[in-house]
Order: structure tokens, then sequence, then C-alpha cells
């Protein structure tokens, strides 16, 4: 974690730096640094991960519809996707230096304690962002659930997908078995990360293409994380939205 911390520290001035410049060029910039942690956790924690499902990438971009466990993959996507946007709390942007690095990537900001004005934000930016020929990744549990858990799956990033005329990609991944929320050890092994096949737009309403994608996690999920093998998952409503 400290290794991470400086790492921020001295990169964000690079961030700042070419805020200026096209989007998706500064994704590619700041994203050097994901480059660099993933890296580290790699070497310093014995931390890896393995992605199948590439070729079910589109060429041109997309919606990803993702699992939210850890905070390692808000930086790892960053390595296995093409540059892209997350939806985020507009509040993460206020955070010194991690923040400021944060808001030069032009994310797609919200305030979710506003959920209809929040959904407008997402089909609003998520739609100039596709534009400017980035990806959207959206964590449509709104928050990170630990193992063994499923959050609700909102429909925004189903929404943004069909108002675009885009697919909605589902990732599933077990970061949480590693990385756990709000703990500062991080286990060795490897990560599993698992994408699925593109989900269409056309002929599909929001609920219908969001409970496709749902259902591919939720199949998913116990094929590569344990803590899903069981009888006990689990659905919640988490209380935060960190």
């Amino acid at each position: 974690m400290t290794g991470m911390v400086l790492a921020a520290l001295l990169y964000w001035p690079v961030a700042v730096a070419v805020y200026f410049c096209e989007p998706k060029f500064r994704s590619k910039v700041i994203g050097l640094w994901a480059h660099f942690v993933i890296w580290l956790l790699k070497v310093a924690c014995g931390l890896r991960h393995e992605v199948d499902g590439l070729e079910n990438l589109p060429s041109a971009p997309c919606v990803i519809f993702s699992k939210h466990q850890s905070a390692w993959e808000t930086i790892a996507y960053q390595t296995i996707f093409p540059p892209q946007a997350w939806v985020l709390k507009r509040s993460l942007l206020y955070i010194p230096f991690f923040g400021w690095g944060l808001a030069a990537t032009h994310p797609i900001k919200i305030d979710r304690g506003e959920v209809r004005k929040a959904l407008e934000d997402v089909i609003k930016q998520g739609t100039g962002v596709l534009e400017e020929g980035r990806w959207v990744v959206v964590f449509p549990e709104g928050t990170r659930i630990e193992p063994g858990k499923h959050g609700k799956y909102l429909a925004s990033a189903s929404l943004l997908a069909i108002r675009a005329g885009v697919p909605l990609v589902p990732v599933a991944h077990n970061a949480g078995d590693y990385w756990r929320r709000r703990e500062f050890r991080k286990h060795p092994g490897i990560i599993r990360v698992r994408i699925g096949e593109p989900i269409y737009p056309e002929n599909l309403k929001p609920r219908q293409m969001n409970k496709i994608a749902e259902n591919w996690i939720r199949k998913t999920m116990p094929e590569i994380s344990s803590a899903f093998a069981s009888e006990d998952v689990q659905d919640v409503t988490p209380k935060t939205t960190d």
C-alpha cells in the first residue's frame, strides 16, 4: 500500500500535466500508473491475475458491466481494457492527489444521493465518452460487495448501452478473495477475470439486458470463486456506497 501511495504522489503531476490533452490520450498516459501498481502487487505481494475471454471484446467502444468487490479492479481494468472512463462518486475527485489524478481521467461524475439526476448524468456523460472513442466501465452494484454476496444490479449501464446503441459486456472476477474491502493486507494468489460475450441492444429493454448480464455474472462467480460455490450466497442491500 505504501508503494501505491508513493507512486500516486509522484505520478499525479503527470496526470495534471496532460489534463488538457485529448481524453483518449490522457487515459493512456494516466493508465501507466496502473501498470506500475499491478507490477508492484505481483512483485511485493505475489498477487497476479489471469484474464479469460478477451476475444469477446468488441472492436469499438462499449459498456463494461462488472462485478465490484475490491479496489483492485479499478486499477487493473486500466491495464486490461482500452482507454476508459468510470462511473464514480463526484466526492472522490476531492481527495488530495489521488482524486486530482482521477479527475484528469475525465470520469463520469454522479451524486448517488440524487438517483434521477445520477441516471441522467450517466446517460449524458457516458454517451459523450463513447463518442470520444473511450469505453465506459460501470459497477452496477454501486459499491464493493464482499465475496459470497451480490448487491442489487442497477440498470444504468444497460440504459446507457441501449441509448448509445453499443454492446454491454459482462465481467466477473474474484479480486475480493485476495484484496478485501477496507483491508490493508493483500493475499498472494491469482485473481481470475472472466469476460462474457457482448450483449447487443437490439430488441431489448434495459431491464432485460440488465438481467441477462446479471445472470451471467451470477452463473460465472461460482466457477472462479469458492465463496460463491455454496448455498450461502446472499443478496444484500449495502448501506454505504464507497
